[in-house]
């Protein structure tokens, strides 16, 4: 027996799949707030809980924007993505090591495999742009090693930033992908910190 949704109801459904499909997150109460111009954070909380009381959605406790369809849970695409801080996409600096929450995720429509170890950084600056990564973008790296080309976190003489891993003649150093910036010749060392695998773009 199909669940009976109200108008409402079914147009948050809808908006909840289309944000899922285009960002890879489910929206947070206050950006369904914002998009069906509620007055308040409750209203979009109560909608929520009524869908789930009907069956429709899920929401997991503890976990940031926990919304999820039932039937993504059972086909297992939906993990949990450590936050740790920004980075910058501009000149290198200091490195933020620290957990800021986490991102609950569709792994499949971002196309991130199922056991790969991924973290989260929000983007700061400008100089990954021709790359269309944005100030105020969320990037998901993974943990492994670098291909010559990938977009990597990358810790450069001590110091941590977004760039382009290029290799030539046997000496890696990293690129932006905006000309304003000079490439980035490591003096000492150079440790890749992930590899760029999705981006979040930023909806502001």
């Amino acid at each position: 027996m199909q669940t009976r949704l109200t108008k409402r109801q079914k147009e948050i459904v809808e908006y909840l799949r289309m944000a899922q499909r285009t960002t890879g997150i489910m929206p947070s109460t206050r950006e369904i707030q914002h998009y069906f111009k509620f007055a308040s954070q409750t209203a979009a909380m109560s909608h929520l809980r009524a869908l789930e009381r009907k069956g429709v959605i899920q929401r997991l406790p503890g976990k940031a924007r926990a919304v999820v369809f039932p039937g993504d849970l059972d086909r297992g695409e939906i993990a949990d993505i450590p936050i740790y801080g920004s980075i910058a996409a501009g000149m290198a600096q200091d490195a933020e090591p620290e957990r800021h929450g986490s991102l609950t995720v569709d792994i499949s429509a971002l196309g991130i495999p199922r056991h790969a170890r991924t973290f989260a950084l929000k983007v700061r600056g400008d100089s990954m742009i021709n790359a269309h990564i944005c100030h105020g973008d969320t990037v998901i790296l993974e943990f492994r090693e670098p291909r010559k080309g990938d977009i990597v976190a990358a810790l450069i003489d001590g110091e941590t930033t977004l760039k382009r891993y290029i290799v030539e003649k046997g000496k890696p150093f990293l690129r932006a992908e905006n000309e304003d910036y000079p490439d980035l010749i490591p003096a000492r060392e150079l440790v890749i910190q992930g590899v760029l695998v999705a981006l979040l773009r930023n909806a502001a």
